[in-house]
């Protein structure tokens, strides 16, 4: 139990529940616990294509600075740190920036710092370079790599692409091994089965588990651009 006081006036049926609340609570942060630990587990995953990437200038502002290419193997900064992407759902058949990956990145430009100590992490879209940059001045993203790859199979070949150029969030985790090559070590999505439609990346965004801690929970609640 919680040394801290709690509210006067508790009833003794509101404090039964509220401990078995606790209890559960308990059961679900040891089961996500498990479930990292199981996901950490994997076998070495298979290599992949040095995919190219499109990357804008360094800055938000575009100037004279050319874009350049940028192989997926560039993207690690250092011998054994993992890559971690986010699929954001813009370009070809997306033609505006999805709201829900838009909340989802909103908060990784704040985390961004953070995760550098630990990770390399990258925003990858198939809206072509001006479009992903103005999206990110719109929103203020200044601490994230951005990158285009409209023109090659990397979406698709990780599933958040169709052959229709129909987009889906997703994020993988790559590793390199040591002689450079690239492997796949983990993806997931938001479907994760037929009765899961939005909720397999919660664990992305804090917004969620916020509303949950309230009466009405998220409700029916969906994110928008222009709030």
């Amino acid at each position: 139990m919680s040394r801290y006081a709690r509210p006067a006036g508790e009833s003794a049926d509101y404090l039964a529940a509220r401990e078995d609340l606790r209890l559960a609570e308990i059961d679900l942060m040891r089961h996500g616990e498990r479930v990292a630990a199981q996901r950490r587990a994997l076998p070495q995953g298979p290599p992949v294509d040095d995919y190219v990437f499109i990357e804008g200038p360094a800055d938000l502002d575009d100037g004279d600075t050319p874009v350049r290419e940028v192989a997926l193997s560039e993207l690690f900064t250092a011998p054994g740190r993992p890559l971690i992407v986010y699929h954001l759902m813009y370009g070809k058949l997306q033609t505006e920036p999805c709201p829900m990956c838009t909340l989802w990145i909103d908060g990784f430009n704040g985390i961004a710092p953070h995760i550098a100590r630990n990770a390399d992490f990258v925003i990858a879209a198939a809206a072509d370079p001006p479009a992903l940059r103005q999206h990110a001045r719109n929103r203020g993203w200044h601490r994230l790599q951005l990158l285009s790859c409209g023109d090659s199979t990397f979406k698709y070949d990780l599933g958040s692409e169709d052959k229709e150029g129909e987009q889906d969030s997703t994020v993988s985790v790559f590793t390199r091994d040591g002689d450079g090559t690239v492997r796949h070590f983990y993806s997931t999505h938001p479907r994760m089965a037929d009765d899961i439609d939005q909720r397999g990346i919660d664990l992305l965004a804090p917004v969620w588990h916020i509303l949950d801690l309230t009466p009405q929970g998220r409700d029916d609640w969906y994110p928008s651009l222009d709030y």
